[in-house]
Order: C-alpha cells, then sequence, then structure tokens
C-alpha cells in the first residue's frame, strides 16, 4: 500500500470535527454538573452550620463549659460532657496508636504475600467502612458482659479503639507504601537490619501520613453517638471522674442505666455517708447530711461527698477514672435533643457547635502537622 492510498485509508479532518465538538461539549457537562454538585454540597453544609450558629451561639459562655447538665436549661451546661469527651479521646488514643501502627508496618513491611494476609487485608479495609453501631453492640457482648468491665470510659474507649483502628492501619500502610524502595536498600546494602531500616528510615519519613490518618480517625471518634449510647454511656451525667480536694466526689448507689436510674429500683444498699455530704434521690430532692452516718439507700440514688486529699489525688490515677461511668459531648446533644422543650434544643445546637469547632481544628492540626513533617523529608 502506498502513501496515496494511506492518505486515502485515514478519515479527514472534517469528518473529525463533530466528534471532538461532541467530546467537547461532554466534558462542559461534566464539568458544569461536578460544579453543581460541588455547590449544592456547599450550600448544604453553609445552611446547617448557620443553623446551628443561628440557634446556639448566643449560649456559648464560660458558664456554658463549666456548668453541669441541669433540668433547668438556664443552668445547663457541658463540664461532664467536654471532659468525658477528652478521657475517652485519651482512652482510645492509647489502644488504637500503637496497635493500629504496628499492624499497618507488619502488613506492608513483614507479612508474607499470601492467602491468609490477604484475607485480612480485604478484612481491614471492609472494617472501615461498617456501620459504627455494630462496633457497639460488638463492645456489648465482648467487653461489658464477656470481659465484665461495666459501662466505663475503658469500655468506650475500647469501643471507639474498635472504630477508628482500621482508619489507622490504612492510613499507615499507604504511608510506609509512599516511601521509595530507594531508601530501603540503601540501608540493607549499608548493612542494616530490617527493623533497623523500618525504625530509622521508614517510619520516620511515613511518620506525616501516619499522623494525618491518626488525627482523622481521632476527630471521627469523638463525634461518635450510636457505639456509646449503646454500651451505656450515661445521658445525665452530673460529677467528674476526677476531683479536687473538698470538692464533691460523685457516685452512683447501685447499678443505673444510661439516664442514671436503677436498674432495679426495689433494691437497697447500706451507704457510708461523711460529714458535709449531698443526697440526691431519684426525684431530684436533696439533702445535706451535717454529721458523718451510715444509710439505707434505694439504687439510683446519687451521693455527693467531699474528697479528702488521698481519695482526690487517687482520681486522677488512670486506674481510678478509667473504671469510672461516662458521658460524652454527642450523647448529651442526643439527651437534649429528646427533651420537648425548646431550650434544651438550643443547648444542644451550641453543643453541635462546639463539636463541629473541635473537629475541624482537629482536621486543620492533621493538615498542619503533615505540611510541616513533609518539609523536613530529605529523599
Amino acid at each position: 500500500m502506498n502513501a496515496v492510498e494511506i492518505d486515502a485509508a485515514r478519515p479527514s479532518i472534517a469528518a473529525m470535527v463533530p466528534q471532538v465538538r461532541s467530546r467537547r461539549r461532554a466534558e462542559v457537562v461534566f464539568v458544569v454538573l461536578g460544579l453543581l454538585a460541588t455547590v449544592i454540597g456547599l450550600l448544604t453544609l453553609i445552611a446547617l452550620v448557620w443553623d446551628l450558629v443561628d440557634a446556639g451561639a448566643h449560649l456559648i459562655a464560660p458558664e456554658f463549659f463549666l456548668s453541669f447538665p441541669s433540668s433547668q436549661p438556664q443552668r445547663a451546661g457541658i463540664l461532664s460532657a467536654w471532659v468525658g469527651s477528652i478521657f475517652l479521646i485519651l482512652t482510645t488514643a492509647a489502644f488504637a496508636i500503637p496497635l493500629g501502627v504496628a499492624a499497618g508496618l507488619y502488613l506492608e513491611e513483614y507479612a508474607p504475600k499470601n492467602p491468609f494476609t490477604s484475607l485480612i487485608e480485604i478484612a481491614v479495609n471492609n472494617l472501615a467502612a461498617v456501620p459504627s453501631i455494630i462496633f457497639g453492640l460488638l463492645a456489648l457482648g465482648l467487653f461489658v458482659q464477656a470481659m465484665d468491665l461495666g459501662q466505663t470510659i475503658l469500655t468506650g474507649g475500647l469501643t471507639l479503639a474498635l472504630l477508628i483502628l482500621p482508619i489507622v492501619i490504612v492510613a499507615t500502610r499507604e504511608a510506609v507504601r509512599a516511601v521509595p524502595q530507594e531508601l530501603r536498600q540503601a540501608a540493607l546494602a549499608l548493612g542494616a537490619t530490617k527493623w533497623r531500616t523500618t525504625q530509622d528510615h521508614v517510619l520516620p519519613n511515613a511518620l506525616p501520613g501516619v499522623v494525618t490518618g491518626v488525627i482523622i480517625g481521632l476527630s471521627r471518634a469523638i463525634g461518635e453517638t450510636a457505639p456509646l449510647i449503646v454500651i451505656g454511656g450515661l445521658a445525665f451525667v452530673a460529677f467528674l471522674p476526677i476531683a479536687a480536694p473538698g470538692e464533691p466526689l460523685a457516685h452512683y448507689v447501685g447499678a443505673v442505666d444510661q439516664n442514671g436510674a436503677a436498674l432495679d429500683p426495689s433494691s437497697v444498699e447500706e451507704v457510708e455517708l461523711p460529714a458535709g455530704s449531698t443526697v440526691i434521690a431519684a426525684d431530684g430532692s436533696e439533702v445535706l447530711i451535717s454529721e458523718a452516718q451510715t444509710a439505707v439507700l434505694p439504687h439510683g440514688t446519687l451521693v455527693e461527698a467531699p474528697a479528702s486529699l488521698a481519695e482526690a489525688a487517687a482520681t486522677w490515677s488512670p486506674h481510678s477514672w478509667l473504671r469510672e461511668s461516662f458521658t460524652a459531648i454527642p450523647i448529651q446533644m442526643f439527651n437534649w435533643t429528646s427533651r420537648p422543650q425548646e431550650e434544651f434544643r438550643a443547648l444542644a445546637a451550641a453543643a453541635g457547635l462546639v463539636l463541629l469547632i473541635i473537629t475541624l481544628l482537629m482536621n486543620g492540626l492533621a493538615i498542619w502537622l503533615r505540611y510541616r513533617l513533609r518539609r523536613r523529608l530529605r529523599w
């Protein structure tokens, strides 16, 4: 076939013009649809945030952060909720970060490529998409019932650690995979062991991605409600898991549900009441104890007793506060939104605004840390 025949067999430029125009029109339509979807999403987000600001911004004041929940809206605050959220996140980080980072390193650097490890990888990726309430049901059966850890901060932290563990593992694997192979080969060629190469070269260079994944996982955990409610997070907590000397140290008599109501209202218990204690009955009535005494109180009664120096110091130990009952900002919001009074809905909006700001700050911190750590990389 000569050159003339080849040119004749090719489509002419005039014949290709309609196809090019059609593809450009399709591209323009796709860009417009994508822009429209982005604008709709942003407008929806702005509307939701504005609704929170309009309903609850006027309630955000120092008293809102320093007051306990109350049946009177004008006196209610989120003191126990934000303190409980901090303890939950600390416990979650203590379990999720070392386990998640170690598992990600092992799967990426050490695990052999076989059907078993492939099955583990598939399971980890699928767990990241499992609804959070499923983790709550798992924790209820495993931690609360089987291991008898109770409805405590430890149980809540372990539950949230399970929830974000797949996120940390996947983020660690992606960060480790992004480290150039030449860096590993150079270290091994100079006589470094596999672990020394991973410790001194791979992990430090993967740190920006690992830190970003960890913070994003924690920011998801701090806003979870369903798993905490399932395992028995209290909706009304008028005390802190820690105390200063002389401050009231509170505890419920007997076993209670998430609202502080007795599981068995007919049961009673003998309790030592030191001087200065306050006994709060289930109906809200209070009795001040002027002299030390022993009393038989029904389950569900809240006792507030002044803490001695030794008792206050003991409450700051993780061994103590990990075993305490807890609430969190999302649970407090859920409780307030279930109330019929409009004032409680405004309180829920204010708490939601606080939670939104915390989440944005955590994600902003992740972006800033990733930027700062990446600037230090020298490949």
